[in-house]
């Protein structure tokens, strides 16, 4: 069979259902993953699958191809994510397959594995499966599976280590019909003592039918923004739809974004830790670079994406990192898994030591006007090409940049960020300047400039 290549990406495996991902190219897949574990000596893996409709196919396809490796399957059935990834840690085996899309729209689904428990494969891991499956030659032997349920241990791992303080705070959560559906409630009920807590879409349906589960986009977070305010509620907590990320609407129903919140959790635990660095991604706002340090705490930019920024949070053992895209990683008291709910846990648990909204947090900051994350459809061949247009553009004008991740070209009010998109065929872009009207002016450059190649 002929797999198609465009679907191994940065970080991750992942295509259209079923013409691009289906059970045969999971069976590839599992055969191929099989392969390297044996290779690394890895004798047992664990497996998890998101809500999509088409995860428990994919799985039971996986799975077989595991097992005709010799590979030893813990079967978690439907988890979220970070469930997944604290799995693999729990049953010692440090390796995970975990078939889920994230935020893709429905018809998408795909696969994230990790040989380290530490962090997901990318990069030339990912490549090295399709490269696998393209040579046929796989190890050969008897596996064979188990089902396990880790959600009563992983409730215990994200509730036993929070330290509330004496007011309680009022959230409305919104998991958008998405996997973490699967646990919220329980989790939210178990600390009921301690949070009013009330759930909207917060039920299991993958063709997520109320609105796209992706809650770093503001559009998407329109009943919770509403909800929030009908109801007097403290905050607003969104997951993705596999519950690894997550985005935040304050009392009076306004969007924050992650740099944003960032600020306001060093604020926090600047007392609290020893190590004063935190990691963050090229898109996030120059508001966090600056309010680090007049925190006093080191800055440091880093590339885009998931599997790289959480490599580098563990490496860099950072207490709290993350991007804007809603990837966040405590490590002060936290395992450093990117966890939607235990990161909206963690603010609820700052606001309960606080008299003060959430919204009297952001009140002070540096501010910079910034547009959202802008996405132009191009093709996976052609966006890399485009990027280093944009490069030679700026180099023709005597820019300064940056090419951690794309081009970041850095003015002294502001920046231009073009990019290649990890998970589709897309540009990005953002833009941030001090005031509006400069803003404006290197939106117009720099989308003009994009025009021409686009």
């Amino acid at each position: 069979m002929e797999v198609n290549k465009s679907i191994f990406r940065e970080y991750d495996i992942r295509g259209i259902y079923p013409s691009e991902v289906n059970e045969e190219v999971a069976y590839l897949i599992g055969r191929s993953f099989g392969t390297k574990l044996v290779e690394k000596n890895i004798k047992t893996t664990v497996v998890g699958y998101d809500n999509r409709l088409s995860s428990v196919l994919l799985e039971e396809s996986l799975v077989k191809g595991l097992m005709e490796c010799g590979i030893h399957v813990i079967r978690l059935g439907l988890v979220t994510t970070p469930m997944c990834y604290y799995s693999a840690n729990y049953y010692g085996c440090n390796s995970s397959m975990m078939i889920t899309a994230s935020h893709n729209p429905k018809e998408y689904n795909g696969f994230k594995f990790s040989y380290n428990g530490i962090h997901n494969a990318y990069g030339k891991e990912v490549l090295e499966i399709y490269e696998l499956i393209k040579s046929n030659k796989f190890a050969n032997g008897s596996g064979s599976f188990e089902n396990k349920d880790v959600k009563e241990s992983y409730i215990d791992l994200v509730t036993s280590n929070l330290d509330f303080g004496n007011r309680k705070i009022k959230v409305v959560y919104d998991p958008g019909t998405g996997t973490g559906s699967v646990v919220a409630k329980d989790i939210f009920d178990k600390l009921k003592d301690k949070i009013d807590s009330i759930g909207i879409c917060d039920f299991s349906d993958g063709s997520f039918p109320l609105h796209h589960p992706d809650p770093c986009v503001e559009e998407n977070l329109t009943m919770l923004k509403e909800k929030v305010k009908e109801v007097h509620a403290d905050l607003g907590v969104g997951y993705d739809g596999d519950a690894d990320r997550v985005g935040f609407v304050d009392e009076k129903g306004t969007f924050i974004e992650i740099d944003k919140f960032l600020i306001i959790m060093w604020k926090y635990l600047y007392d609290k830790v020893e190590k004063k660095e935190c990691l963050y991604d090229v898109k996030c706002s120059n508001s966090l670079h600056d309010e680090l340090v007049k925190l006093g705490v080191k800055p440091i930019e880093y590339r885009t994406g998931n599997s790289y920024t959480r490599a580098a949070s563990s490496e860099g053992d950072y207490p709290l990192s993350g991007e804007l895209s809603g990837h966040v990683y405590f490590r002060d008291k936290f395992p450093g898994y990117d966890d939607g709910i235990y990161v909206g846990l963690r603010l609820i648990e700052m606001l309960s030591h606080s008299d003060k909204p959430l919204s009297y947090y952001l009140n002070d900051i540096v501010k910079y006007y910034s547009t959202p994350e802008n996405k132009y459809l191009t093709t996976d061949e052609k966006k890399f090409e485009i990027v280093n247009n944009i490069k030679d553009y700026a180099e023709s004008k005597g820019y300064k940049y940056i090419t951690i991740d794309g081009v970041k070209v850095k003015f002294d009010d502001g920046f231009a960020l073009v990019r290649a998109s990890n998970t589709g065929p897309n540009i990005t872009s953002r833009f941030e300047a001090k005031t509006e009207a400069r803003l404006n002016e290197i939106k117009n450059e720099f989308e003009n400039v994009l025009k021409k190649y686009l």
